[in-house]
């Protein structure tokens, strides 16, 4: 079977993940499962991440935006990779490195739609 291009932005962030000795567990939906959870769940240096994976022009749909908000606030780092900004997440691992704070990036990706999932 080919490998779908979120797939691969997947594999990109579990390279750069286990690179840094991150704990990263990909969440897979189902019929208990909460619907809109990002798409790989992290803990790194007592840091609590959620990074939702995106191929080309893939939006958020209002429930992941919303899982996402409420990670951040909750103290996590909330970030949505693809192809073009794997940079996002090296540089959020890097802050945690220094002892700073990572900053989200989810509110770059707002939907636009009124759509629910």
């Amino acid at each position: 079977m080919a490998a779908t291009p979120e797939s691969k932005v997947k594999k990109k962030v579990h390279a750069l993940l286990k690179e840094h000795g991150a704990y990263a567990v990909n969440y897979i939906g189902g019929q208990y499962a909460n619907a809109g959870t990002p798409d790989i769940l992290v803990c790194y240096k007592k840091r609590f991440m959620g990074v939702e994976c995106k191929a080309g022009r893939g939006k958020l749909t209002m429930l992941q935006f919303k899982n996402l908000r409420d990670i951040t606030t909750a103290g996590g780092t909330s970030l949505v990779i693809n192809e073009t900004n794997l940079q996002d997440l090296q540089e959020a691992l890097n802050a945690i490195d220094q002892g700073y704070e990572p900053r989200s990036n989810y509110s770059l990706f707002e939907p636009k739609s009124k759509e629910t999932d």
